[in-house]
């Protein structure tokens, strides 16, 4: 069973739902949770888990995410693992759903994309979510049981829409201090070399092999 939440603002452009079915994928129970932000540990990540033939985990800001400037409020996202074995210019289309158990009535709260959002990731983003996931005042609120001594247990679903790859690509490396290489190439009876391509004795510089060629032309003005 499945309800609308009218009592919790979920994050901007979501919605927040009830479910008693827990997540099909993967959960994750945190004990100690008030150590978090004593530590001041800013980001918690989640064990690895597999959903739509990818590798995924969750990422934690248990007091918002300050790069985003996040105040008063838990952040939460999916984030994609493995992702350098990929083929390049590889994007993935998901439609996923990050849950917080309420330990009170044994149910779960759901956050997710309105409309059915679908989230694209791809080389450049490999982490999606919501940067306020709930407010902290909610969290910590023993009458939705969020938290109960001092633990809480959150999950996700992973549903992959679409994929495809954009075909052939490259990279363009600059190093900033690159190492000079001098070669030398010393040519014996140059006058004696037949009219056809001459090449150089290959040699290595930069982590790459390289060879040097000439070819000798010869006219006749008569």
């Amino acid at each position: 069973m499945t309800e609308v939440v009218s009592n919790i603002s979920p994050p901007p452009g979501a919605v927040a739902t009830v479910s008693d079915a827990p997540p099909i994928h993967y959960m994750v129970k945190i004990e100690s949770f008030s150590s978090l932000g004593e530590n001041a540990v800013e980001t918690y990540e989640s064990g690895v888990f597999e959903a739509g033939g990818y590798k995924w985990k969750l990422v934690l800001y248990p007091n918002g995410n300050k790069s985003n400037n996040v105040k008063d409020h838990i952040s939460l996202y999916l984030a994609m693992v493995d992702a350098s074995s990929l083929p390049r210019g590889w994007e993935v289309n998901v439609i996923f759903r990050l849950f917080l158990l309420d330990q009170n009535k044994d149910s779960y709260l759901v956050i997710q994309d309105a409309a059915g959002k679908e989230r694209r990731f791809h080389g450049l983003k490999l982490e999606c979510g919501f940067d306020q996931f709930i407010k902290l005042s909610t969290f910590n609120d023993a009458r939705y049981g969020f938290v109960l001594e001092d633990t809480c247990v959150l999950g996700a679903e992973v549903f992959v829409c679409g994929e495809r790859s954009r075909g052939k690509g490259e990279v363009l490396s600059m190093k900033k201090d690159p190492t000079a290489s001098k070669y030398t190439w010393k040519i014996v009876n140059f006058s004696k070399l037949d009219e056809k391509r001459q090449e150089s004795q290959i040699f290595s510089t930069g982590d790459h092999q390289w060879y040097s060629y000439f070819i000798i032309l010869i006219c006749n003005l008569n």
